[in-house]
């Protein structure tokens, strides 16, 4: 998965995107059509390689939603439904919301907001 960087971005449009529930093939596709919608800020998604050892229980990416870079070529596939917890600034979360409905059946489960973020809890299942 390539990874595009951003400098000088506001860290308010940042979004942090946990996966659980999920193997390493659905959270690659899951952060792959990300990446195609924003630029990403971190390169902590899921390497293409397996490491040795037991697969973590969640993954984790950062992406700038005020980066739109295109729209991936189609939905992408995914073995069965993904939790997702987005994490951000109000109006960055949205925008990465509403990518997401665009990609996948989203369920929202809950969304807790603060004075200064949202966290939004989705169900991510294949279109």
């Amino acid at each position: 998965m390539e990874r595009k960087r951003t400098e000088n971005h506001p860290a308010d449009c940042d979004v942090t995107v946990q996966l659980s529930e999920c193997g390493r093939e659905d959270a690659l596709a899951v952060f792959d059509a990300l990446d195609h919608v924003f630029v990403g800020c971190e390169d902590v998604a899921p390497a293409p390689q397996p490491a040795a050892g037991p697969e973590p229980t969640v993954w984790m990416a950062t992406f700038d939603s005020s980066a739109h870079s295109g729209e991936p070529a189609g939905p992408p596939r995914i073995s069965a439904p993904i939790e997702a917890l987005l994490t951000g600034d109000h109006h960055a979360v949205d925008e990465v919301e509403k990518a997401l409905a665009r990609l996948f059946e989203v369920r929202s489960t809950q969304s807790v907001s603060g004075e200064h973020e949202r966290e939004a809890r989705l169900l991510l299942a294949p279109r």
